[in-house]
């Protein structure tokens, strides 16, 4: 059967992924910083839909251990999912470099790290899928979370380059741009219920999406439209608005 590495699959979105790509037959590497806390959904996974899966430490943020981590696997998988993030304090980011470097090499240098490993496994043996989970932050730079944005924004551009020197080897690289989701992540934010989508919506927009090879995905569908609105304001009307 395929194998599928979710790296951060403690995340909300990651324990939905887990169970859709488990109800479809797929092997799961569970990787994350806290790999006792996942054994509970590997338990459930083996159980439930009678799949193999193993848990794995991963830190995203020890750029030295990517390589190795990576060669430890059981089997080299056949889809990397790469949903960690840390969404962070734009505020105390503005004033705390400790705050600002977490939100920077969570949510671009550490995924540029592991994904450069894969991206040379996979071009090596001519198959494979990555799919990274961007954000619509990256879209636009806007005062209420911009650190957070930027560091996104590097992550869809690397996607976007990836994408373009995979397919030369037969891998696809998809780019996966929420809006806002309701997680743990986001619990403290009063986010709009009309444009909110739960984690299992995620998940299955994104298993068909890789399904059918697609190259970008928002979700939900009609954040694309959102965006290109906001993108095409003009700056000097934008830079007066608090977003």
């Amino acid at each position: 059967m395929p194998t599928v590495l979710i790296l951060g699959a403690g995340s909300d979105i990651a324990v939905a992924l887990a169970r859709r790509y488990a109800a479809a037959g797929f092997t799961l590497q569970l990787a994350g910083r806290n790999p006792e806390q996942l054994r509970p959904l590997e338990q459930d996974l083996r159980i439930r839909h009678r799949v193999a899966a193993t848990v794995h430490a991963f830190d995203a943020l020890d750029f030295e251990s990517h390589a190795g981590f990576y060669r430890a696997l059981p089997a080299p998988p056949d889809v990397v999912l790469c949903v960690f993030g840390y969404l962070g304090s734009q505020e105390k980011g503005q004033e705390d470099w400790q705050e600002a470097s977490r939100i920077l090499h969570t949510n671009f240098t550490g995924a540029v790290s592991i994904l450069n490993v894969v991206a040379e496994d996979m071009a090596a043996r001519g198959k494979g899928t990555i799919i990274g989970i961007s954000s619509v932050a990256g879209d636009r730079g806007r005062m209420s979370n911009y650190l957070y944005g930027s560091a996104k924004a590097g992550f869809t551009t690397y996607l976007s380059g990836l994408r373009n020197r995979l397919w030369h080897s037969g891998v696809h690289v998809m780019t996966v741009e929420p809006g806002f989701v309701a997680t743990q992540m986001t619990e403290h934010l009063a986010l709009p219920a009309l444009l909110t989508a739960q984690p299992d919506e995620v998940a299955k927009d994104i298993f068909k999406a890789a399904e059918k090879k697609k190259n970008v995905l928002y979700t939900k569908w009609f954040w694309r439209y959102i965006m290109m609105i906001i993108k095409n304001v003009p700056e000097p009307i934008f830079k007066k608005k608090k977003l």
